[in-house]
């Protein structure tokens, strides 16, 4: 019979020891890494334009980031390709914390209008948390003769391919929401796009188009001086600054919701223990009184939330408007 030798006690030891130190190293050193962040300045890219709702979010959120941490937090706004050029830009971002997006709802209609995109929205980022949702709100010209949405479906119906909605341009959510409308309630309209949401807001305000989906910030001192016509808010429960403006689903279309909404990403391999901390430290800020009315004065919610649950609301919403898409035929190259 072949004996093999029995390392000594003393080896043994320093071999546990060893091992032991090993395995905990890892998690130490990213407990150390995430308990020193930040420990420089902090980048959020916006694929919009200094002034709009997105870029006020961002600001606010990194202020108070700034405040809490004491690490400036830059705001670099990168407008272009609805936001696919910052997007491309944050998913390619060395993966510390140190460079984030606001993703908005674009994340999610993108993944499905452009079909040669460089970056998935699920794979290459780690949701952080949503930070704010505001419903898109369902608008007509004053010299429609119509005052509802049951009204608006009659008349479409009565005369098909003759009204017309806008948008801010192809395959945005007001172009995505409004074929929605035409699936939901099988009307025919015509799509008039547009270079942005203001001369599409111009042009339903003049009369020249039917109707559009609008965000409240951009239609509310309309509607409130009586030039623009609120059909419906296509969210589960009214704003409280129309309190006599119904639902979708109120007016007849269940399950209709068209929120443009933003949240926090972060490049996928972002340290675990650094994604939580941000978590954390923005769903905290969100949750204070101060925060909460800046975004009611832009008619948004404050939402905050942990991280998988932001990762199911992306998701959802991918694959809800990638059904529109795929149905309207708004996919381009």
């Amino acid at each position: 019979m072949k004996l093999f030798p029995i390392p000594a006690l003393g080896n043994l030891a320093v071999t546990a020891t060893l091992l032991f130190c090993m395995s905990a190293a890892a998690p130490a050193g990213a407990q150390d890494k995430a308990a020193s962040y930040p420990s420089k300045p902090i980048r959020i890219l916006v694929g919009y334009a200094p002034g709009g709702a997105t870029d006020i979010v961002a600001r606010v959120v990194g202020q108070k980031l700034h405040e809490a941490w004491g690490q400036p937090v830059i705001i670099e706004n990168k407008p272009g390709a609805s936001s696919n050029i910052a997007s491309d830009q944050a998913a390619r971002a060395v993966a510390d914390g140190y460079t984030l997006l606001l993703g908005t709802i674009a994340n999610a209609t993108n993944m499905s209008v452009y079909k040669n995109l460089n970056y998935d929205t699920m794979r290459s980022f780690v949701p952080i948390t949503q930070i704010m949702s505001a419903p898109s709100i369902l608008v007509a010209s004053p010299s429609l003769p119509v005052s509802d949405v049951k009204g608006l479906i009659a008349l479409a119906r009565a005369k098909p391919a003759t009204l017309s909605f806008a948008s801010s341009g192809q395959g945005g959510t007001p172009h995505l929401a409004g074929e929605l409308l035409k699936m939901r309630a099988g009307i025919d309209m015509l799509h008039v796009p547009y270079k942005g949401a203001a001369p599409a807001l111009n042009d339903v305000l003049s009369g020249n188009v039917s109707i559009g989906f609008m965000t409240a910030l951009s239609a509310l001192p309309h509607m409130q001086s009586g030039r623009l016509k609120p059909l419906a808010v296509a969210s589960d429960k009214r704003l409280p600054q129309l309190p006599n403006v119904p639902t979708m689903a109120e007016a007849g279309l269940p399950d209709f919701e068209v929120n443009s909404w933003s949240g926090l990403l972060a490049p996928a391999g972002t340290p675990p223990e650094i994604v939580a901390k941000l978590n954390r430290e923005v769903v905290r800020i969100l949750a204070t009184p101060e925060v909460k009315a800046k975004f009611d004065a832009q008619a948004a919610e404050a939402v905050g939330g942990s991280q998988e649950k932001f990762r199911s609301y992306i998701k959802g919403e991918i694959d809800k408007w990638a059904s529109v898409v795929k149905a309207s035929g708004a996919a381009m190259e």
